[in-house]
């Protein structure tokens, strides 16, 4: 009778245990856990799309929380949520223009926003707002990502187009980033063949942010990685004049084909083969005479 009940006693006490276990992993994988403490400041960002973020949520810079998701609002009349963060006051410089990411926890877990910091030397105030946000990405958009595809800030202050005529685009799609220092400033709206000029016109949308990029810069279509998805590259140049909305970009890059680069490396192979063999023969013409 007695090694009845402990047994009894062991299976409740392990019961219990289990039912704890799983009390403590839901508490700290859901908002319970994040309750805010201490004094804040609260700033404002707008997403495309929020996913499963709530309120509560954690607000992250380099993995450490600074605060959390005060309140999530649609905006009157447009397709746009405004994501109010409160924020520790302890933590007072983050630069103004850092990107505000929402990512999720694990394979599984709950949603939070992580802020990037940028290089600005003014900071974001009580009541400010980021400009720049990256918005819960979507299954379609991590498989894109993972194949190198790659993300772009969601532009939610507006944007600017302009042109640029490539003669081979490669596998260059549309919704594919554009960058400049590898960060992602906009990405390709349109691809059209030019029936005249037989080549391709791409239009490009960048983020009003970004509206000191010089009239003379160039574009090239690069490939992320070696097997990645292509991408449009600006790299500036030195004119004091800016792109403006509708103005083309004149220098261009088209896409490499491997083709071309197999055909290059043989080229140059088998030419500094031969230079090398012509001079061993005009070198031993001058022993051979003495």
């Amino acid at each position: 009778m007695s090694q009845r009940k402990s047994y009894a006693v062991g299976t409740g006490l392990f019961i219990v245990l289990g039912f704890a276990a799983l009390a403590y992993l839901a508490t700290q994988t859901s908002s319970v856990a994040n309750s805010h403490q201490g004094s804040s400041y609260t700033v404002d960002a707008q997403f495309a799309n929020i996913g499963q973020l709530k309120e509560r949520a954690p607000v992250k810079v380099a993995g450490v929380r600074v605060g959390q998701v005060q309140s999530i609002v649609l905006e009157p009349g447009k397709d746009v949520a405004d994501v109010t963060l409160s924020i520790d006051k302890k933590y007072n410089q983050i630069p103004s223009d850092s990107v505000a990411t929402i990512y999720t926890s694990g394979l599984l877990g709950d949603q939070y926003v992580g802020l990037q910091f940028g290089g600005a030397k003014t900071y974001v105030a009580d009541g400010g707002h980021i400009g720049l946000t990256k918005s819960s990405a979507p299954l379609e958009e991590l498989l894109s990502k993972f194949m190198g595809g790659g993300g772009v800030a969601d532009a939610i202050g507006g944007t600017y187009s302009v042109r640029a005529d490539f003669t081979n685009v490669g596998t260059l799609f549309v919704g594919a980033p554009v960058k400049m220092s590898g960060v992602a400033i906009g990405s390709v709206a349109a691809i059209k063949a030019d029936p005249v000029k037989l080549d391709a016109t791409v239009t490009l949308v960048i983020d009003k942010k970004f509206n000191q990029i010089p009239d003379d810069s160039s574009a090239s279509i690069f490939t992320s990685g070696l097997i990645g998805s292509q991408y449009v590259a600006i790299q500036p140049g030195g004119s004091p004049n800016s792109l403006k909305d509708g103005d083309q970009l004149v220098l261009t890059q088209s896409a490499m084909q491997l083709e071309d680069l197999i055909g290059k490396f043989l080229v140059n192979g088998s030419s500094s083969g031969g230079s090398n063999a012509g001079g061993n023969g005009s070198s031993n013409t001058p022993a051979g005479k003495h």
